[in-house]
């Protein structure tokens, strides 16, 4: 293939990255929230807020310990999850959804980006917005519960792992849907159930034997599970295994959203 050749998206460039588009891909993904900070940023650490409040005030004072630690100690890291979750998955499933339905999508599609590169690019921007508002919702608890992270390369290894999975799941949803109400049950069926059902505000022992089995294979379980136990030391599962189980999971995302854009999957007209 020749300098003067355009690329698709899947052509395969060996020996060589495009490491300005690339960098450019992932800079304008960061700047995609940076710039509205107030409603990317801010918002989420409000949101933790008012869920801690209101669940402090409404169960704490008479659901006693968790697993040792106080209820509201118990939830933060849940709730923290949560919120990097939703961000993550929002912040790349909005950046293609909104380019598809406003059809400058081709503006990204066009450079000479390979699938890998896509992912990564979009990738960045999903990452970089999840530990952001991890790290601000962290310093709001150690502000006002005085929470230290336990393990703190533990929590940071879990929040980042949460943030990349969520954001692979937000480029295939992004990818997939083609209207806004597709990409609004993508969100109210599938990921907003996987934020609460995960063990974010319970430890999963409590709860009935098939529920049981059926948490332990979900991903973001082990995600909330351990951010739990980088951040105040308890947890559900061995975190090795958590680990493995959200890193394979992760693995797996990331590889059907590069295929997706390898093939231009939903994407070419």
């Amino acid at each position: 293939m020749s300098d003067t050749q355009s690329y698709a998206p899947g052509d395969r460039r060996f020996g060589r990255v495009n490491w300005l588009g690339l960098q450019t891909l992932a800079l304008r993904e960061i700047m995609r929230f940076a710039n509205v900070w107030t409603q990317t940023l801010l918002a989420p650490l409000v949101t933790a807020g008012l869920f801690m409040v209101i669940f402090t005030i409404a169960i704490g004072p008479r659901r006693g310990d968790v697993m040792g630690v106080d209820f509201t100690t118990f939830i933060a890291p849940g709730i923290l999850t949560m919120t990097v979750i939703q961000n993550a998955f929002a912040n790349t499933s909005s950046s293609i959804m909104i380019s598809k339905v406003q059809g400058n999508i081709v503006d990204t599609l066009m450079p000479p980006l390979s699938g890998g590169e896509l992912v990564l690019g979009y990738l960045a921007g999903g990452v970089a917005r999840g530990v952001f508002v991890a790290l601000a919702i962290a310093a709001g608890f150690w502000l006002t519960l005085g929470i230290v992270p336990a393990h703190p390369l533990w929590m940071l290894v879990f929040v980042t792992l949460a943030a990349a999975f969520l954001s692979g799941l937000g480029m295939i949803a992004g990818v997939f849907a083609n209207k806004f109400d597709q990409m609004a049950a993508i969100t109210n069926f599938i990921v907003t159930p996987l934020a609460f059902l995960s063990g974010t505000f319970y430890s999963v022992q409590a709860l009935p034997p098939v529920l049981y089995q059926i948490t332990h294979v979900n991903p973001v379980f082990y995600l909330i599970d351990g951010v739990r136990w980088g951040m105040i030391g308890v947890s559900d599962a061995p975190p090795l295994m958590g680990f493995a189980i959200a890193f394979g999971a992760t693995l797996v995302v990331l590889a059907l959203a590069w295929w997706m854009f390898r093939t231009g999957y939903r994407l070419k007209a």
